[in-house]
């Protein structure tokens, strides 16, 4: 912060939050009485709702509380009043909004502070992710967990499924497992069935899975605060040689290019070394409308660093990277999202690795 020129940043994102507090409540599932978390040179300070009074007291914190009576309105003075304790002469106070962030607020906060502080806001996202892109061995421990859940689920609903079956009904059989297994929250995911024109943001539908049909998923279920984003495919009935083969052929690609990933690489040499192991392979286009093959990942589904032609970022010891290039070709689908904790000697990976062989559903 003081290299930034900053005295104060205003933290108003949930896992921005928790992440530099520890402290976790469930008032986040609603938006009237929301919390701010003011972090200083020296101290910190968070803002909150009388009503999450009694939590803030229930155990030892290393940071003060100031509450407020009512709702967001009544929040922003508190605010303020806290926030003049921790500045004094930095001309600017940096908020957690920008790049990858998720902050919540108001323009009654955003003008409190430039006129009651008499300081100019800034955006505080490359300061905040300079913290949060590397991960501690907990951190990486906790997303283990979370794939473990979530593989799991996966692997015991595929076994029950069967063609005929819809959407909707593979969706609810891994969701309920996810929880069952011990996630804390299951937001919805995709689950797609498709023999091309893969749609793959539309939520589960009525429609039956069908022979020669891909299902492709995402999971988005989250563990200790850490969600485990990774997708999954399988096909019903048996698959062709060329099906076969092109399966095996991105699975080795991937992991190929996951375990040539080194600290001091930059997203974009990554990416580099992407095309010409795709090349290689003579897989044809590369699903190009993610505009990246990769990203950073950790309590936020998707963080910084991108891997992607343009990424100028640096490659860190610690940090958490998702490697998943797509192949859409004659109406099937070919993407292996593998999870890595990058290390000095080599990447360990955080989830069990894809199958080795395309998983099929014959059931009728």
């Amino acid at each position: 912060m003081s290299q930034s020129d900053l005295e104060l940043v205003v933290l108003t994102g949930q896992n921005n939050i928790e992440y530099f507090s520890n402290h976790r409540s469930l008032s986040w599932t609603s938006n009237s009485r929301p919390m701010f978390f003011l972090v200083g040179l020296e101290e910190a300070i968070l803002v909150a709702s009388t009503a999450e009074e009694r939590n803030y007291q229930s155990q030892k914190r290393p940071f003060c509380a100031a509450f407020y009576h009512g709702f967001l309105p009544d929040a922003v003075p508190i605010v303020l009043a806290e926030a003049r304790k921790l500045t004094r002469s930095a001309p600017s106070v940096g908020i957690d909004y920008g790049v990858d962030m998720f902050g919540r607020g108001t323009l009654a906060l955003l003008r409190a502070i430039e006129s009651g502080l008499n300081r100019s806001l800034c955006e505080a996202s490359e300061l905040i992710w300079s913290v949060r892109m590397i991960k501690s061995r907990f951190e990486a421990d906790m997303k283990k967990a979370s794939f473990r859940i979530a593989n799991g689920a996966f692997d015991a609903a595929l076994s029950e499924a069967r063609i005929g079956m819809t959407e909707a009904e593979l969706f609810r059989s891994i969701q309920s497992r996810i929880v069952l297994y011990g996630a804390e929250r299951c937001d919805p995911f995709p689950v797609v069935f498709s023999s091309g024109e893969f749609v793959y943001n539309r939520w589960p539908s009525d429609r039956k899975l069908a022979a020669g049909d891909y299902i492709w998923t995402d999971f988005r279920s989250t563990f200790a605060g850490y969600p485990a984003d990774r997708n999954r495919i399988a096909r019903a009935g048996d698959a062709k040689p060329w099906e076969e083969t092109c399966y095996e052929k991105v699975r080795r690609l991937t992991l190929e290019l996951v375990n040539g990933i080194r600290p001091g690489m930059t997203g974009g040499s990554i990416h580099a070394f992407f095309k010409d192991l795709w090349a290689a392979a003579d897989l044809g286009p590369v699903y190009s409308r993610a505009a990246r093959i990769g990203h950073g990942g950790g309590m936020d589904l998707t963080e910084p660093p991108s891997i992607m032609a343009e990424s100028e970022e640096i490659i860190q010891e610690g940090m958490i990277l998702h490697v998943e290039p797509k192949l859409e070709i004659d109406g099937a689908i070919f993407q292996f999202e593998e999870v890595v904790y990058v290390t000095k000697e080599h990447n360990e990976f955080l989830a069990e690795l894809c199958p080795e062989r395309l998983p099929i559903v014959r059931r009728a």
